[in-house]
């Protein structure tokens, strides 16, 4: 149940976009129309639940204070978190190249309409975000940081397919010169932001 818990707070309550404002550089760029943001939204998903385990092994047996006493307890004083803001990019910007060539690979339609923003997702701050939260939030197990980053990537893409779906309705709407663009984009992201805080009084049992 904890697990459920987390899964469907990190959806709706401490989702990415509308919590934190994580990744709005690509969710503003790529959310024109939804087959590309639904591709981006899937791949940062497939990358916060593939990264997030792994950066949570990293951290626990290697990089905090005493985690290398498995190697020796001659290195029980060792303290390597200071390199965890950059073991954890490395470990994305890997991960990320994967991600690129297989999308290369097998839907090259949908790498072309990406374009940079594919190997952006490297430097997304929503993964990174979401590895810094991991660790400061402490789980318990690399099941519990898999369930927190799945749930994680499924509310950021619910969030760019949401705005994308949004912005091709408006397409043709009557939208006053001043907003249209990136202004009425910023109005319907905080509105739909207003309307995931409604998602603040969920408490499963």
């Amino acid at each position: 149940m904890e697990e459920l818990n987390l899964f469907v707070k990190s959806i709706f309550i401490d989702n990415m976009i509308f919590a934190y404002f994580l990744g709005m550089c690509s969710f503003l760029a790529v959310s024109k129309n939804v087959k590309t943001a639904w591709g981006l939204g899937i791949a940062v998903t497939f990358m916060l639940t593939v990264t997030m385990p792994i950066n949570y092994a990293l951290d626990k047996y290697v990089l905090q204070e005493g985690a290398l006493t498995w190697l020796s307890p001659a290195l029980a004083d060792v303290d390597l978190s200071f390199l965890g803001l950059i073991m954890f990019i490395a470990v994305i910007a890997s991960g990320t190249q994967l991600v690129e060539m297989a999308v290369e690979k097998f839907s090259p339609s949908l790498y072309a309409s990406l374009g940079i923003f594919l190997p952006l997702i490297a430097v997304n701050c929503a993964i990174l975000g979401g590895a810094l939260f991991m660790q400061q939030k402490d789980f318990g197990s690399a099941a519990t940081a898999t369930v927190y980053g799945l749930g994680s990537g499924i509310g950021w893409l619910l969030a760019i397919v949401g705005l994308a779906a949004i912005r091709e309705k408006i397409a043709y709407s009557n939208i006053p010169a001043p907003l249209r663009g990136v202004g009425i984009t910023f109005i319907i992201t905080g509105l739909m932001g207003i309307a995931f805080m409604s998602f603040l009084g969920i408490k499963l049992g």
